[in-house]
């Protein structure tokens, strides 16, 4: 356990915070831990009635390239988590799903990022208007159930959430003899 001694804000911008702490670790020695501050989020595996994931497309300027990706995003201050993925998921997809399932939840990168992602279920979607800001920016793409484990295995999905919450959603279909 690390004792935190003092902790310095760094930077402040509209998606992350970052600060220093001053932590004073079991042995007695001081050092410096670099914390990015990140809302809580939702992370969805969106399935239709042909048995396809919904996945986006969209450019990703920290790795400059396109990724394919399970929809998801932040949850606004007050949110509940269920209205997150109805938003979220009508933002990106132009779906609304009229049941939504828990499937878990982990944090991004618990070694510098506070980020904790809730993982959903959404079937019976229901087309939706897109209401996007950013639509022309993400790329809807149906992709069989079946080809996912491929997909994450050749490196065409690449994201730690993508990758976490499709085998996630995979081992619960298994478990639960589907």
């Amino acid at each position: 356990m690390e004792k935190t001694l003092a902790s310095q804000p760094v930077y402040s911008g509209r998606a992350v915070k970052l600060r220093v702490d001053t932590v004073k670790l079991a042995s007695g020695r001081e050092t410096k831990r670099e914390i990015v501050e990140h809302s809580d989020c939702v992370a969805i595996v969106a399935i239709d009635a042909e048995d396809n994931v919904l996945l986006v497309k969209q450019f990703r300027k920290p790795v400059e390239k396109e990724l394919l990706e399970i929809p998801a995003g932040g949850i606004e201050a007050g949110e509940d988590p269920l209205a997150t993925v109805e938003r979220e998921l009508g933002e990106e997809t132009g779906y609304l799903p009229k049941k939504v399932d828990r499937l878990g939840g982990f944090y991004t990168s618990p070694g510098y990022c506070t980020e904790y992602l809730h993982l959903f279920l959404a079937t019976e979607l229901i087309p939706n208007q897109l209401q996007a800001e950013d639509t022309e920016e993400i790329e809807l793409v149906r992709i069989p159930l079946s080809q996912i484990p491929e997909l994450i295995a050749s490196g065409a999905i690449c994201d730690a959430k993508s990758i976490a919450g499709l085998l996630i959603f995979l081992a619960s279909k298994k478990s639960a003899g589907s």
